[in-house]
């Protein structure tokens, strides 16, 4: 998570939302970073989640990510749950729940959708405290 914190960190450079992730294999090792990029991108698509899972899925060699745990700061939305479904990650890891667009749990939970193929384990709530304050920082100077 600590890496985690470190790519959201980054990403307040740009002015993205400080969101980050990272993708570790089954031995630990960093596979994929990624942080919000879609202010610097101008991409829609440009969330911490998908940027780690394709830098991972490039450093792997194929796009399934068997094996591998997502850990981001903030409960992924909709389409970063799917896109972790769809990558065949084992698990995924976040800290701070997001109230207004979380799809692990908080307003869907399409990470354990019993209609879907794959279903990775959660695990909530790591260093929360940390990623919900850099947020709330970051907020508080743009609203």
């Amino acid at each position: 998570m600590r890496a985690a914190l470190d790519e959201a960190r980054a990403a307040l450079a740009t002015d993205d939302v400080p969101i980050g992730a990272v993708v570790v294999d089954e031995q630990r090792r960093l596979l994929g970073r990624g942080r919000n990029v879609r202010e610097a991108a101008t991409d829609p698509t440009g969330h911490a989640e998908v940027v780690a899972l394709r830098e991972a899925a490039r450093a792997r060699g194929e796009w399934r990510l068997t094996g591998c745990t997502l850990v981001v700061t903030l409960e992924p939305c909709t389409m970063c749950a799917g896109a972790a479904v769809l990558a065949r990650v084992d698990r995924v890891v976040f800290g701070a729940w997001d109230e207004k667009a979380g799809a692990v749990g908080s307003l869907w939970d399409v990470v354990r959708d019993r209609r879907l193929n794959h279903r990775p384990e959660v695990v909530t709530g790591v260093m929360a405290g940390e990623s919900a304050a850099l947020l709330g920082e970051f907020f508080a100077t743009h609203r």
